[in-house]
This record gives structure tokens, sequence and C-alpha cells, in this order.
């Protein structure tokens, strides 16, 4: 596609959000419960917020959190769940483009909850940048696919497929050392999936938590 027909990113994600009422489930990731249920709260910052699910979650469990995301329509829409749900006051919503955005401060937990686009993205920079706000003792959380489902609007041809790495080749490209970083998780997760129309799929994510030393 020519550059002139690329629409800028805030553009592309208010026009995703404001094709429905509501894009997303409104629950929070299962591998975040999973994973963080049990960890005490302190200062978290979630990178590509969405519709704020992961983001009001945290804050109900104590977290004061601050969540970014490009799109106005989706800060909006979380805004006024947070609201309803009684915990507006522990979340500060950001409107920012995280290719150019750098975290400002140290966080107990940042959290990156299936950060792809279907227009570019530099993924690895943005996870890179975050990692280094990461408190000593805190936790680097990334939930990203390994393959997108048929449905997707995201490329599907094999060198695109090719560059989603699992956890284990994530934790090496973003230069977690075994001196810096302990890796607690690192795994792949199938789970049965429900596409727009009905259509049935298993997808597999990769799942990385790693604290910093």
């Amino acid at each position: 596609m020519d550059t002139a027909d690329t629409p800028r990113p805030s553009e592309f994600w208010d026009q995703f959000y404001s094709e429905r009422h509501r894009v997303w489930s409104g629950k929070p990731n299962a591998s975040l419960v999973r994973e963080i249920s049990m960890v005490a709260p302190g200062r978290a910052l979630d990178l590509g917020c969405g519709e704020g699910a992961d983001a009001l979650w945290l804050a109900a469990r104590g977290w004061t959190v601050t969540a970014v995301d490009i799109s106005a329509v989706a800060l909006d829409r979380a805004a006024q769940h947070a609201e309803e749900a009684g915990v507006a006051q522990r979340i500060t919503w950001l409107r920012r483009d995280l290719t150019e955005w750098t975290p400002e401060g140290e966080f107990d937990l940042i959290s990156a909850e299936f950060l792809h686009s279907p227009i570019e993205l530099p993924r690895e920079l943005i996870l890179r940048r975050a990692s280094e706000a990461v408190a000593p003792g805190g936790l680097l959380f990334v939930v990203g696919h390994v393959a997108f489902p048929p449905w997707s609007r995201h490329g599907h041809d094999e060198a695109e497929q090719a560059q989603l790495p699992t956890a284990e080749e994530l934790a090496v490209s973003l230069g977690l050392r075994a001196d810096a970083w302990e890796v607690e998780t690192s795994t792949s997760d199938g789970r049965e999936v429900t596409g727009p129309e009905g259509q049935i799929a298993i997808m597999t994510d990769a799942v990385l938590k790693a604290r910093r030393r």
C-alpha cells in the first residue's frame, strides 16, 4: 500500500474502536489473572490498554495504574468503565503513541497484552524501552500471539508469521540477561477462541513474566 493511503495510527485505531460499541469482552486477560493475582499491588503500567479491562482489574486489586493507548475513542470508553466500576481514582489514562513515548519513572509491573497491530508497530523497541522502566524487584509481563487467527486483519504471509516470537525468543530479543532478570514464566498457552462470524480456532499465546533482580 502506498504510504499516502496509509492512515495515521491514531486515525486507524479510532476508526477500529468506533466500528462497534464494545470491541473486546470487558474481561481481563486470563493470563494476567493467573500470573498476577497473587502479586502484591504497587505501581502498574498497562501498555496498549484499549477499553481498559486489564487496568480496571488491576485497580480493583489495589494497583495504582497508568494506562496508555493511542486511541481517544478507546480511552474515553475505558474511563467511563472505570467510573462505573468505582476505580477511576486509581487509574491515570494517557493518550500516547507508544512508538514515540518513553515511560516516566519506575513501575512495579509493566504489562503488555497482545501488543500487535495491522499497521506498522515497532513492538520489540516498545517493549525494550518499557523494560528499562521496571523497578528493581518489579515484573515485566508480556502476552502475545504466536500466530494470528484466520479472521485477523493482520497479514498472514510466511514472513510476517515468522516474526511472532515465542516467549523464550522474546526474552532473548529484549536482552533480559540472567544476571539482571529472573524469568518466572516462559510458556505457550493454547486456547479456543470464537471469531466474529462464529469461526472456531485454537490460538497459541506466548506468555513471558520476568522479574528484575
